[in-house]
């Protein structure tokens, strides 16, 4: 189904500072936008037709869509949510970040095992439901002299991520969902903790900073702050890779140089903020993100129905 409206649907829950940039880039392409959110959204299989809803596009589907966050929920609710955009997907209708990359992505054991599996040098990592497994692994590695961080399989800024000091036995199932993601901890290889944010478009890396804190988690929502890199072939060609290990459109790549001053990538990130790599680079993020949005419309377009 080929919509015939000018108008693209940006999804999400608080539109902000981000919103705005985004309608105002859409807008210089001549199209109209509107927020909405996916906890409204709908489907239905009636008489001869099939089709999902968002709000505001009851009776015309959007021109595109540009997901800036899936909510959390029930497993049931989130798999729906996802459900309405891979059936945006089957219609023709352009999703960015495509869903399929969003799932592989916004799982941390998921891209944990592509980044190794594509021979992307990244953090060792274990994954696993049982107590007992998680506490083995955690005697094992600090004996050998390793630190372990505890993150959430599902998680974002920083939130919930803890360096153990002890084993994972008296963790509650609500701080881990049930599921132990453990990955080794990354001694820094200067005085201030640092990481590297690279964000990419298209395959290409584009824009990078270092954020630095005085604490290990180096996130800028939790106080880091950030400073503009000048990408390095070596930084360009991880972030690039990694972004082809997940097959995304786009997506914000963390980078961390160890004590040994070896490059490993933490995290491939398919729902990045930029708020505070705009404020230390030239590029406009929000415009070269919509230039390619806006292709992949036009390029679906020319695609016939049957083709798709």
């Amino acid at each position: 189904m080929a919509s015939t409206s000018r108008q693209v649907a940006i999804v999400t829950d608080d539109p902000g500072w981000h919103g705005r940039q985004l309608r105002e880039s859409l807008a210089r392409h001549g199209l109209e936008s509107c927020y909405v959110l996916l906890t409204e959204a709908w489907s239905a299989t009636d008489e001869d037709l099939a089709y999902p809803r968002l709000p505001g596009f009851e009776q015309t589907p959007p021109l595109g869509v540009f997901i800036r966050g899936i909510p959390g929920g029930t497993l049931e609710q989130v798999i729906f949510r996802l459900d309405v955009l891979h059936m945006y997907v089957e219609q023709g209708i352009t999703v960015y970040n495509n869903p399929r990359a969003i799932e592989r992505t916004v799982d941390k054991a998921m891209t944990s095992f592509l980044l190794k599996q594509a021979g992307i040098p990244t953090p060792a990592t274990w994954v696993c439901e049982s107590v007992e497994t998680a506490c083995g692994i955690y005697r094992r590695e600090t004996a050998a002299g390793h630190q372990l961080v505890l993150k959430p399989v599902f998680g974002s800024q920083g939130i919930g991520v803890q360096r153990l000091n002890q084993a994972p036995d008296r963790i509650s199932q609500e701080q881990t969902g049930g599921v132990f993601y453990l990955q080794r901890f990354i001694k820094p290889g200067a005085d201030v903790y640092q990481d590297i944010r690279v964000f990419v478009i298209d395959g290409v890396a584009v824009a990078g900073m270092i954020r630095s804190h005085h604490d290990w988690i180096t996130n800028r929502a939790q106080g880091g702050t950030c400073k503009r890199l000048v990408l390095n072939d070596r930084i360009r060609d991880l972030a690039e890779a990694a972004v082809r290990a997940c097959a995304i459109d786009y997506a914000g790549v963390d980078l961390i140089t160890d004590e040994h001053g070896e490059l490993q990538v933490l995290e491939v990130n398919s729902v990045p903020a930029w708020w505070g790599l705009q404020k230390v680079v030239d590029i406009n993020i929000a415009s070269a993100l919509v230039d390619s949005f806006v292709a992949r419309i036009n390029a679906a377009a020319e695609v016939p129905a049957v083709c798709r």
